[in-house]
């Protein structure tokens, strides 16, 4: 068992599950464009299905993401990753952890560093609605299908079961 998934079968807190079955109704009123709920009896684990934008390099190729909500959320980020296989892109390991940015100018600071939407930049006002559009525009703007240069030293790193949310994302390149 990994650390994130010791850390979710821990029970949702009262506020976590209100939450949670608020963005579930909302999501079944008013889906984002190009998403799909798939349903469970599992409230701490969402499984959404991604299809690629059209007239973008993934237009008509469909992903999963799974969706886990830790014990706190909304104050604590979920952890979402893409089920196997993982869409060739430059900020999507092939394990599917998603090195998720936001590029607003508000973001990036001197260096070009931007801030990370699902780790440290995490705010409770978000949603799963909005992580997925923040994905879906990710995968949108991409110009090239390719993994991280250091793709394979990253996901060795990982298999000791080290969670996206346990590591320390640095980015350089706002065009992607």
């Amino acid at each position: 068992m990994t650390s994130s998934s010791a850390l979710s079968r821990k029970a949702l807190s009262k506020i976590a599950c209100n939450r949670l079955q608020k963005e579930l109704a909302e999501w079944q009123l008013n889906p984002p464009s190009g998403f799909k709920h798939k349903v469970t009896d599992n409230l701490q684990r969402w499984v959404i299905e991604v299809n690629g934008a059209a007239g973008t390099l993934y237009a008509n190729e469909t992903y999963q993401l799974q969706v886990d909500f830790p014990e706190h959320y909304p104050m604590e980020a979920p952890q979402v990753i893409f089920a196997p296989p993982a869409p060739l892109h430059p900020h999507i390991y092939s394990n599917g952890h998603i090195c998720l940015v936001d590029n607003s100018p508000k973001a990036r600071d001197s260096d070009s560093v931007a801030l990370y939407i699902l780790y440290d930049s995490w705010s409770p006002a978000m949603t799963v609605s909005s992580i997925c559009i923040s994905i879906l525009s990710m995968l949108s703007s991409s110009t090239v299908k390719q993994r991280p240069a250091d793709n394979d030293r990253y996901v060795k790193n990982c298999r000791s079961g080290r969670s996206p949310k346990e590591t320390r994302w640095w980015f350089h390149d706002d065009k992607v």
